[in-house]
């Protein structure tokens, strides 16, 4: 396992590699310019003796290669300087915010296991019934309508018939946790729709294929209770296929957050990413890309090294 593990993160810093080599170049093509929103705007009158004068101070007029290194060697040795359009550290506010993002991510998570896997249980058990159909056609419906119109009808369902409104202002959950909780459960069902109707629709056809086992049977005729049956024998079987999409989707639920916390107004990374490109700061997008990246890769590692824990007859390589 430890030569498998190796191997994963050797490949592991490739990606992450040509995931910061994306970004930067990206960010170095794309229309806009930081000085412009640093002196005022694209409409603001400057000369380019300022404007010149303002990059040499920010290091932008030095060779690309050389800014590109610069910042990989700051990131792996965690200095990650400072903004350019505010001059303050980024990794207070990350430190600030990750928390946050982590929170709606682990309720998301919760949200989409707790009703996705059930409902996947229930449509294999009750195969070809009304139970079945209408839980495929809510799934199929979570998995085609995208997780940000989902927030928006949200919003503007509670502002038009309930007279409600999402809460502007963030509360801890070491404060108030009945407030935290009702501030971040309507953004965390948006975002676990499509997971959950993955989970489901997963959970049913695995399920399926393991009752049709000979093993199924025969505990069946050994007089065990149908719920030892579903409970010992099939369901744990079934839930390989599931947490490697548990997994993968807990990676990118981090991502999904980009959107949902730039709605509900949620100050996290992903708001803290939208806001900060939308200013062509340079350091925060490229170290929040990278640090999201990181983290999905972590993630897909930490997945396949359970496989091990959960089926005894994986073997690592």
């Amino acid at each position: 396992m430890l030569q498998y593990t190796l191997r994963r993160l050797y490949l592991g810093g490739i990606t992450a590699v040509l995931v910061s080599l994306m970004v930067f170049a990206i960010l170095r093509i794309a229309p806009g310019d930081v000085v412009d929103v640093i002196l005022g705007g694209e409409d603001a009158f400057y000369s380019a003796e300022t404007a010149e004068l303002l990059r040499e101070q920010l290091g932008l007029n030095r060779p690309l290669p050389v800014q590109y290194v610069t910042w990989m060697r700051d990131f792996f040795t965690l200095q990650w300087g400072t903004s350019l359009v505010d001059s303050k550290p980024i990794w207070p506010q990350i430190k600030q915010k990750i928390p946050l993002t982590i929170e709606l991510s682990i309720l998301t998570l919760l949200i989409s296991v707790v009703l996705g896997i059930p409902a996947g249980i229930i449509m294999a058990l009750r195969q070809d019934t009304w139970a079945d159909y209408s839980i495929r056609i809510f799934s199929l419906l979570g998995l085609s309508i995208p997780n940000f119109w989902i927030a928006t009808m949200i919003i503007l369902g509670g502002m038009m018939y309930f007279n409600w409104s999402p809460r502007l202002e963030y509360v801890s959950i070491f404060d108030n946790p009945v407030k935290n909780l009702g501030m971040f459960f309507w953004p965390a069902f948006a975002l676990g729709t499509s997971s959950m109707a993955t989970k489901a629709r997963m959970m049913r056809s695995t399920m399926l294929e393991v009752l049709r086992q000979d093993y199924i049977r025969t505990a069946h005729a050994k007089g065990l209770r149908h719920f030892v049956v579903i409970y010992r024998h099939a369901m744990k079987n079934a839930m390989l296929p599931v947490i490697t999409i548990i997994g993968i989707q807990a990676a990118g639920i981090l991502g999904g957050s980009v959107i949902l916390e730039s709605i509900f107004l949620l100050p996290g990374m992903g708001q803290y990413l939208v806001y900060s490109l939308s200013r062509w700061d340079y350091p925060v997008v490229q170290t929040l890309v990278l640090f999201f990246a990181a983290w999905i890769i972590l993630m897909n590692l930490l997945v396949d090294l359970s496989y091990g824990l959960l089926d005894p007859r994986i073997r690592f390589d």
